[in-house]
């Protein structure tokens, strides 16, 4: 970091420099992580004694409510998101952030040395204790702020920005550095808007499609019919008897069975490399991509086991509260896939296909007449018989539209 500038003239032509720099990150579409750290840095240079630095903005995701990026002046610089769970919290509550969005103002000083303070947040106590002593915040909206909810922090909630930042210097900011941190704002808010565009399709894409295709469709794969081949596991997960069970039960709580059911498949699928690529009604898609993963066959077969235990436990709880439960059905088969975009022309799904998905398919279907829960073929089973005893063959089985015999296991 160079030596911060001396005098007005040499802050002025620092700041229109880093003008320049945010309007190049945001058109080059740098990592939000990266230039905010280099903006923080630079502003010190440019004069700003900068302490800590809090950046936050709405995030489209389904757990999370906002991201934030905090920088301290000792290296020291984080990432974290905060829960929609949480925004109706009393620490979010009493924060100066929520202070600042529920008000008309647009932005909020607080001297951190006054024994009196006029405004006071626990958060406060904290930035006395390293020795800050000003607190200087900030919020834009990238909308009209009348066409959403400022605070709120579900899919409704205006689209903009909050900005915090201290300082340890005697006497606080000065009024010229504060109108730095003011001339900053429009290129700031530009740059985060690009960063945020980006966030928001990568959360939304890997929500709605699973973080591997997420990943491939924001690279560019997009035309229809675009695919390559790749080995993988294929997992074909489904609720036993759902459509039994949704009968017996209101609309809202099926929802609640399947959010418990599939939020615990996903975890635990997810966790253990796999990608999760669609919902079918009651059941899953997902891959082990053995080319990202050599050990994809052992790592499917752990998850199968891992899903038996986790259900189980899953299931008693429910039990215990006098909700509704379900167990599951698995199939477990590998080879060659078609992976990428098939569907219409402005309608696409990003998938697997072929005749290693459609056997995986029948192999789930053998699981009602053979009265097991889980049914592994032999091509994931195989290279695993001497190190995986809990694997046991169920014979050879003809599958509807597949030419040859298949031996089918189970998991003892």
């Amino acid at each position: 970091m160079t030596a911060p500038v001396r005098d007005a003239m040499e802050m002025t032509a620092a700041l229109k420099d880093l003008t320049d720099w945010l309007i190049r990150q945001g058109l080059e579409n740098a990592p939000v992580e990266r230039w905010t750290v280099e903006w923080c840095e630079r502003m010190v240079a440019a004069g700003v004694p900068l302490h800590r630095v809090n950046l936050s903005l709405r995030a489209h995701h389904p757990e999370i409510g906002a991201v934030a990026f905090r920088w301290f002046r000792n290296g020291v610089k984080e990432r974290f998101g905060y829960q929609r769970s949480n925004s109706g919290s009393e620490e979010y509550r009493q924060s100066p952030l929520f202070y600042l969005l529920n008000t008309g103002i647009s932005e909020m000083r607080q001297d951190l040395t006054d024994p009196e303070p006029e405004l006071d947040f626990p958060i406060f106590e904290d930035l006395r204790a390293r020795g800050c002593t000003e607190y200087f915040a900030l919020k834009r909206f990238f909308i009209d702020p009348n066409h959403a909810s400022p605070t709120d922090l579900g899919p409704g909630g205006a689209e903009g920005m909050t900005l915090s930042l201290t300082t340890d210097a005697p006497g606080g900011f000065t009024e010229a550095q504060r109108d730095a941190i003011r001339s900053q704002l429009p290129a700031l808010c530009l740059t985060l808007k690009c960063g945020a565009n980006r966030l928001m399709a990568e959360d939304i894409t890997a929500a709605y499609m699973g973080r591997d295709a997420s990943r491939r469709v924001l690279s560019g794969a997009i035309m229809r019919g675009s695919s390559e081949t790749i080995s993988a596991v294929i997992l074909y997960f489904d609720l036993r008897g759902f459509t039994k069970i949704s009968e017996s039960l209101p609309g809202d709580a099926v929802i609640d069975l399947l959010n418990a059911s599939f939020g615990t498949a996903v975890e635990i699928v997810e966790r253990n490399g796999g990608n999760v690529l669609k919902f079918m009604g009651d059941g899953m898609l997902a891959i082990f991509d053995l080319d990202a993963l050599p050990d994809a066959r052992r790592i499917a077969v752990q998850t199968a086991l891992d899903l038996r235990a986790a259900f189980g436990e899953l299931n008693s709880a429910r039990e215990a509260e006098g909700l509704a439960t379900a167990d599951f059905t698995l199939a477990l088969h590998a080879g060659d896939v078609l992976y990428g975009n098939i569907g219409g022309k402005t309608r696409l799904d990003f998938t697997v296909i072929g005749p290693t998905v459609n056997t995986a398919a029948r192999i789930l279907g053998m699981t009602r007449p053979l009265d097991q829960g889980i049914i592994i073929s032999s091509a994931v089973a195989q290279p695993l018989l001497e190190s995986t005893p809990e694997l046991v063959s169920l014979g050879q089985y003809r599958l509807r539209g597949v030419a040859q015999r298949q031996e089918l296991f189970t998991l003892d």
